[in-house]
């Protein structure tokens, strides 16, 4: 199903269509505020972005870098080609360990490998201990947003969920008074886990050590507790240095969230004693992207949502409308990459405003491989006969100047005389939402050529 289809259910309901658009945008004006307290900020982008570039280009060495120093360090490293490998790993460390209850810091890479209900069919629990993460998994739905995975639930609809789950108080809406639920029902959860898995933020070549950042401390105590920790990773989280690892957190937590740092950032440097720490490193199609001149700087991103708490289509369509792990325009340009025919609708969800492009920490030219996956989209025939057919017309109206100008005069001479029926109709999907402004009595090239007489 199209995102245009997806989201025309999202903003059915007008109300939280306006209120998703305006939390998205406070968290935005957050981390304009914190970028504009640094004056080297724009520094630290650009140094970021040649940090990414050169890791990128050396991937390979600083891979087998990695191992070969995680591996000194008492870390069991494990290789994994796609998402069905990841999940097997993963399920036969912990089938080796007899574990049965499984404590998970937030990880987009195991959302994208489906790792939850893989294990849950192999009859493992697996929790999810961020708070937001636990309350769409206790509703059964996927995150819609990297970093704010409940962004599009009201604290209305968290009660409710609790209620219905946790048995709290019906109609309860008290923040303080749900995360106390929350966290008493977390805690239980966190004591009786057996394995402990988290996501990787960055992991360090020259060192074979990982940082994982949370802002409640999940991650500590869910493989903290347990013997045995395991910590999935996509290939490009990867920084040559641990001198790199300062730029990356600067920018991280002022990008994602509006704060000056994350609340937790926590190193790993192998096992505790008596414990097994394992890594799986994960490819997923990020070989193929590595490959590509057009898109291989897509896999610069460090997943702080930037793009998404900025993006005009995003902040009003809401994350699940993309049908895919990591939604906005980051997760237009990776889900085609992906699978171009499933997704093929995604790189027009994009008004192309470069807004993307502008708050990207590692300055990711989103907005212009948009544009691109549009042409690749077209030239491999994907592109629905909805959309050829008026670009077609819009072709032949474009390369004749005479036909455009004369169409033009023509729109503002009928247009705003013609019954609302015949313009605002079924046929014209796009003034389901929206009005025509105001038609001007000339036309720019009239104006302009008339002030210039002046």
């Amino acid at each position: 199903m199209s995102h245009a289809t997806q989201a025309a259910k999202f903003v059915e309901d007008q109300d939280r269509a306006h209120w998703h658009d305006q939390a998205l945008w406070f968290v935005r004006a957050k981390r304009d505020r914190m970028a504009t307290s640094l004056p080297e900020w724009e520094t630290l982008r650009e140094k970021a972005s040649q940090i990414k570039a050169y890791t990128m280009s050396h991937l390979a060495d600083l891979l087998e870098q990695f191992e070969r120093n995680a591996t000194k360090l008492g870390v069991q490293v494990h290789w994994a080609r796609n998402a069905a490998e990841h999940n097997e790993i993963v399920h036969n460390i912990l089938f080796r360990h007899d574990v049965h209850k499984v404590a998970k810091s937030k990880s987009m890479l195991t959302e994208e490998c489906h790792l939850n209900p893989y294990l849950e069919r192999h009859g493992i629990e697996v929790v999810d201990t961020d708070l937001g993460e636990r309350i769409v998994q206790l509703n059964n739905e996927p995150p819609s947003h990297i970093v704010l995975p409940a962004i599009h639930r009201k604290k209305e609809d968290v009660g409710e969920i609790f209620h219905r789950y946790l048995n709290t108080e019906e109609g309860a809406t008290d923040p303080e008074y749900l995360a106390e639920a929350a966290r008493a029902h977390l805690r239980d959860k966190f004591m009786n886990a057996d394995a402990g898995i988290t996501g990787v933020n960055f992991a360090i070549a020259e060192t074979g050590g990982f940082v994982v950042c949370t802002n409640e401390g999940n991650a500590d105590l869910g493989v903290s507790l347990p013997k045995l920790h395991i910590a999935c990773m996509g290939i490009e989280k990867l920084i040559p240095r641990a001198a790199d690892l300062g730029v990356f957190l600067r920018l991280l937590a002022r990008s994602a969230t509006g704060q000056p740092i994350t609340t937790y950032s926590s190193h790993f440097h192998g096992p505790r004693e008596g414990c097994e720490l394992h890594i799986v490193l994960v490819d997923n199609g990020r070989s193929e992207i590595l490959g590509s001149d057009d898109f291989r700087r897509s896999l610069n991103c460090i997943r702080c949502g930037a793009c998404m708490n900025t993006c005009p289509v995003y902040r009003r369509s809401g994350g699940h409308s993309y049908q895919t792990t990591v939604p906005g325009p980051i997760g237009s340009i990776l889900a085609p990459a992906r699978d171009a025919n499933a997704h093929n609708s995604l790189p027009y969800a994009c008004s192309l405003c470069g807004s993307c492009t502008d708050v990207c920490p590692v300055k990711i030219d989103l907005h212009h491989q948009l544009l691109t996956w549009r042409r690749e989209i077209a030239v491999r025939g994907l592109v629905p006969l909805s959309k050829r057919f008026p670009m077609r017309i819009a072709g032949v109206v474009f390369r004749r100047p005479w036909l455009y100008r004369w169409l033009g005069g023509l729109a503002r001479a009928i247009v705003p005389w013609l019954p609302r029926f015949l313009v605002y109709n079924r046929l014209n999907a796009w003034g389901r939402q929206r009005e025509l402004p105001n038609f001007p009595k000339k036309s720019f090239r009239q104006t302009f050529r008339d002030r210039n007489e002046q």
